[in-house]
């Protein structure tokens, strides 16, 4: 999935069905990310254990332990999500919609037909040779909720949502038996508010939520699966509105911004950008259980999906495509799904593969240096490269010492008094507790620091390779460190000069 914001700035009125369908590609992605991951077989590991986004469960079975901490995304399985976030009003009878998209799991069992009727079975190969695995399945299902914004909107409006239960029987060729899909019904609700904030600006307020109950608070998670709503995620759009990014939100919105709570889920700006905002407004919103930019977008290179949005397409392809047969035979047999992408890959012309090794989208151009004397001198003590940058000039790509940040290479950080930084020594002393577990391993060896590295939370970490490792220079090369805490290190005597009565006379 790449990311960035779409480059059209249409400013024409659009039905909100039409914004949904423009983010449609990407909230698919996020409707079965992780369904079933490479190699798309019941039997990998990684398979067994799925749907870990988005996941409502009934109320008591997920506090059974106690309250759930709310998060900023879905990865933490919740019975609620609230998302919250400001549109602007452009029309007095504006409007705003809401649609609730969804999984709903789906047991399909393989039946083996009996002297005494059916019997379930793992899998069941008929006369022709196709296997059928028993394995979960899902439905995709979706509702809308509209609330108009008037004087009554903060009063809301709450729409019950759910799927029912049912079961469908499919006959195997030759009487072999039968494939049963088992659906168990889900209920929850949507409720939709907005709280005016200025004349033409609103909160807006979508909570979703599982109202159904477990059939016992201790049941196992692959069971209470089944009457979860699964990868729930949110599409806000409307007439007559525009959201605002709480990303990059405007200085005159942070306060408002700061203030919206969001649990479980992750808004961001969708679609296409209106002209005239600074940072840019949208028309629709996606509220996600994953972590993504304003402006999602799905590489316009990639295929068909995969499953797996963090992958790239490319890698994916290969493994799959070097699938064996066997391998290939039990994924078809998985599910659908699975079936679709081997297609899709066993029939993947050469130049759409090609297309997947990659693509440039956001190379800045180069522009000639200025001349020496164009740029203004340079402070005593401080880099050049810092003063151009002063002087308004940005470079295409990040540099050590290209701008007033930390620079890891030079910086210092003090320890027992004494300035630390690359190419100081020290011995490593990892704290007992709160330590990485391989860390204690290197207690008592000897480093050496390659750079100061300073956290967005404002904590310092150095990064050292040791003294006695045969592959320092190769780590060195790739960027791979160990990485301690100031107060985990002991500094070390420098390595002492020669003086000049230690150095031999040079022979006449």
């Amino acid at each position: 999935m790449a990311d960035g914001p779409a480059a059209s700035t249409a400013t024409a009125d659009v039905s909100p069905h039409a914004d949904f369908e423009q983010v449609g590609a990407v909230a698919d992605a996020v409707l079965y990310e992780g369904y079933l991951l490479y190699p798309y077989r019941r039997s990998s590991a990684k398979n067994r254990v799925r749907w870990q986004f988005g996941v409502l469960f009934p109320r008591d079975w997920v506090e059974a332990d106690g309250p759930v901490t709310p998060t900023v995304s879905g990865s933490a399985d919740s019975w609620y999500q609230r998302t919250e976030c400001l549109a602007r009003i452009r029309r007095p009878d504006a409007t705003v919609r809401v649609r609730l998209r969804y999984l709903q799991m789906q047991r399909k069992q393989v039946q083996e037909t009996g002297p005494d009727g059916y019997r379930d079975v793992p899998s069941l190969r008929t006369a022709d040779g196709t296997v059928h695995l028993t394995f979960d399945e899902a439905v995709p299902r979706e509702a809308e909720v509209t609330l108009r914004l008037d004087e009554r909107a903060h009063h809301g409006t709450t729409v019950p949502v759910g799927a029912p239960g049912g079961t469908d029987a499919e006959p195997l060729p030759g009487d072999a038996g039968r494939v049963v899909r088992v659906r168990e019904e889900l209920r929850g609700s949507v409720t939709v508010t907005a709280e005016r904030l200025a004349p033409d600006l609103v909160r807006l307020q979508v909570r979703t939520a599982h109202t159904g109950l477990a059939a016992a608070p201790r049941t196992a998670r692959d069971e209470a699966l089944r009457g979860a709503f699964i990868a729930t995620h949110t599409l806000i759009g409307g007439d007559g509105v525009e959201f605002v990014s709480l990303i990059d939100p405007p200085a005159a919105l942070h306060d408002q911004v700061r203030a919206c709570r969001n649990e479980f889920t992750f808004p961001v700006l969708g679609g296409v950008s209106s002209l005239g905002g600074d940072p840019p407004t949208a028309r629709v919103l996606l509220s996600a259980p994953i972590i993504l930019p304003d402006h999602p977008q799905v590489a316009p290179e990639s295929p068909g999906d995969l499953h797996d949005a963090a992958e790239i397409d490319e890698i994916l392809t290969l493994r799959t495509m070097l699938l064996t047969d066997e391998e290939k035979r039990e994924a078809r047999a998985t599910d659908p799904r699975a079936a679709a992408i081997l297609d899709r890959v066993d029939t993947m012309p050469p130049e759409v593969f090609a297309r997947l090794h990659g693509a440039v989208r956001s190379l800045t151009p180069s522009r000639p240096a200025a001349p020496p004397a164009e740029h203004p001198a340079a402070p005593p003590g401080e880099r050049p490269s810092r003063a151009a940058a002063r002087s308004g000039e940005r470079p295409a790509w990040w540099q050590e010492g290209g701008d007033d940040g930390p620079a890891p290479a030079t910086d210092t950080v003090l320890v027992d008094g004494v300035p630390l930084g690359g190419g100081s020594r020290v011995r490593l002393l990892p704290r007992g507790r709160g330590a990485d577990a391989q860390d204690m391993f290197l207690a008592g060896r000897t480093a050496e620091v390659a750079a100061v590295f300073h956290d967005v939370d404002g904590s310092v970490h150095l990064a050292v390779t040791l003294d006695d490792d045969p592959a320092s220079e190769l780590h060195t090369w790739y960027g791979r460190f160990h990485y301690f805490r100031p107060d985990e290190l002991e500094p070390l005597e420098p390595t002492r000069e020669p003086a000049p009565s230690d150095t031999p006379a040079a022979e006449a």
